[in-house]
Formats: C-alpha cells, sequence, structure tokens
C-alpha cells in the first residue's frame, strides 16, 4: 500500500513520525492552538424571539379555532360528552338567540329581570320552588329594599319556638328564603297528577342550552305531527327530552300586565322569564364580569412589567462576549 504514495509523501510521513516519536521520548505534549469563542447576541437573541413569537402566534390560532369551533357548534369533534339521555331522548335541539348578557362585558338586564320575576310570581310560582333565592338577593338588582320587604312581609312563615314552646306564624323579612308552592314533595306530586315540578333556582345550569332551552321550551308548545301518539294528561313540545311534557302551555298574550307598559306576549314573558332563571343560577354573574376585567387589567399591568425587569436583568448576560485565552505552551520555549 505504501508503494502506491509518492516518495515525497513517504518522505514527509517519516519525518513526522520521527518527530512525534522524539515528542512523546521527551515527555513534551503537543502544541496548543489557540481558540476565540464568542457569543454573538444580535444574532441569537433575533433568533430566540422569532422562535417565541412563532411559538406564540401557532398557540393563539390553535387556541382561536378551537374556541371558534366550539361557540359555532357547541362541542370539538374530538372530546367526547357524557349525556344522561340518548340521541334519540334528547329532543330538538333549541336554537341560539342574542341575550344580553352572553357577551364578555354585557351584563342583565336589570328590567328584564324584574318582568322576569313577575311572570314567575303570578304563573310559575304556582306550581315550581325557588328554593335558593331569598327576598334578600332581589333588593338592587331588580326592587328596592322597600319593595322586597313589603313582598317578603305578604307571606307568612312558621317560626319559633316561642317561650311556651309552641311554633307560631310570623310576617316574612328580607332573610327569608321565597316560600315553595306545597309543603312538601308527595304534596307536590298529588296535585300535579303524579308528576314532580322541578326547582327553577338552577334549571338554566342543568340543562343543555341554558337559558335558550327555557325560551324554546315555553314557546316551542305546537300539535303533535301525523303518527306521534301521546298519552292521556301529556303535552306534545319538540324541545322536551322525549317530546312528551306534562306542563301544559302557560304562557299567552296578556296573561300579566308589567308596571312598565312592556306589551306581554308570549315571546316577550318567555324571554323575561329566561333571564330572570338565568339570574337565579349565577346571581353573581355581573360582579365576577367586573372582577374579571379588574383582573385582567392588573395582570396584564404586572406581566408587562415582569417581563421589562426580565429583559433588564438579563441584557448584561445576554449582551457580553466571552474570550477564552489558553495557557502559553512552555515547552516551545
Amino acid at each position: 500500500m505504501l508503494a502506491r504514495l509518492p516518495a515525497s509523501s513517504v518522505k514527509n510521513l517519516g519525518l513526522f513520525a520521527g518527530q512525534s516519536i522524539s515528542s512523546l521520548a521527551r515527555g513534551s505534549r503537543p502544541a496548543l492552538r489557540a481558540r476565540f469563542a464568542s457569543t454573538s447576541s444580535s444574532s441569537a437573541s433575533a433568533q430566540s424571539a422569532g422562535t417565541r413569537a412563532s411559538l406564540a402566534a401557532a398557540t393563539l390560532l390553535a387556541v382561536g379555532s378551537a374556541a371558534w369551533y366550539t361557540h359555532l357548534y357547541g362541542t370539538l369533534p374530538f372530546v367526547g360528552e357524557v349525556h344522561a339521555n340518548s340521541p334519540a331522548e334528547e329532543g330538538l335541539h333549541s336554537p341560539h338567540y342574542p341575550w344580553s348578557h352572553s357577551g364578555f362585558f354585557d351584563s342583565f338586564d336589570h328590567s328584564s329581570i324584574r318582568r322576569g320575576y313577575q311572570v314567575y310570581r303570578e304563573v310559575c310560582a304556582a306550581c315550581h320552588s325557588l328554593d335558593r333565592i331569598a327576598w334578600r338577593n332581589l333588593v338592587g338588582v331588580s326592587h328596592t329594599a322597600d319593595e322586597a320587604r313589603a313582598m317578603a312581609a305578604e307571606v307568612e312563615y312558621e317560626d319559633g319556638p316561642d317561650d311556651k314552646g309552641e311554633m307560631f306564624q310570623r310576617p316574612g323579612k328580607l332573610s327569608d328564603y321565597m316560600p315553595p308552592p306545597y309543603p312538601n314533595e308527595e304534596a307536590a306530586r298529588a296535585g300535579n297528577g303524579g308528576a314532580l315540578p322541578p326547582d327553577l333556582s338552577l334549571m338554566v345550569k342543568a340543562r343543555h342550552g341554558g337559558a335558550d332551552y327555557i325560551f324554546s321550551l315555553l314557546t316551542g308548545y305546537v300539535d303533535p305531527p301525523a303518527g306521534f301518539e301521546i298519552r292521556e294528561g301529556m303535552n306534545y313540545n319538540p324541545y322536551f327530552p322525549g317530546n312528551a311534557i306534562s306542563m301544559a302551555r302557560v304562557l299567552f298574550d296578556g296573561l300579566v300586565e308589567y308596571e312598565d307598559g312592556t306589551p306581554a306576549t308570549t315571546s316577550q314573558m318567555a324571554k323575561d322569564v329566561a333571564t330572570f332563571l338565568s339570574w337565579a343560577a349565577e346571581p353573581e354573574h355581573d360582579e365576577r364580569k367586573k372582577m374579571g376585567i379588574k383582573a385582567v387589567i392588573i395582570f396584564s399591568a404586572l406581566t408587562a412589567i415582569s417581563l421589562y425587569v426580565k429583559r433588564f436583568k438579563w441584557s448584561v448576560i445576554k449582551t457580553r462576549k466571552i474570550f477564552y485565552n489558553p495557557p502559553a505552551d512552555k515547552s516551545t520555549h
């Protein structure tokens, strides 16, 4: 194999081998070459900023796409949902209505809450309870303190015992909860043909569709289609699961007379009572949004300050240059 190399190459190879052997024999180490290492702060920071911007843009695009799809269709295609009813028992899906409180920065229509309470009191309260709402909850929302106190005083509550150990009746106070229409569950079933009217305190949260479902149910009573059999005492409503509901239609045009002169149409009363039940299910709705706006403003300012301090503190480290000066080789001197 060495025969194929030129004579000059073989000579140079021999000289290099001889020098290496002689150097190792003297115990000296080979000469070190000086290396100069430095950091390019401008290119590194630009590349890092571009990477972070790309990741942030991709994250925002993914989250925004998922949120928009959920807003349009209600759920993501790859996330399963668990329902107590089968699809055949769900009933017709209620359409979405533009509620005045559905936006991120929107609050309840308090005039509608007042009208909705009037509809509940004159129509719904005959069968449905509102156990989680006290008279004091109406103060500052739909009624003044004097109005709520006067309405509470119209109801007699059992209290006691007194000094003789007996229970007594007294007028209601602001701290009392709204009275149920029936004394117990058995009386409620007996008065409604065996069906138990549910409590309406959390009905908006308990039903899929929320206020949309309540409005659609109250305005969705129609004649059953041909071939659909309805048992005696039941009513056809396509929005109710199973399409047969024991509650008959209760809202008709002009059923109540609003104090503010609003025309009491069926759709208006259904909209007002759905708004009232939305407030009853979430009385802290307006305050929660106010606190959320304040929290976003405060944390945004704190985030901006933190980023500025971080860049200020790390600027010395990220913009410095590092030089490496190796020790001189004493064997060459």
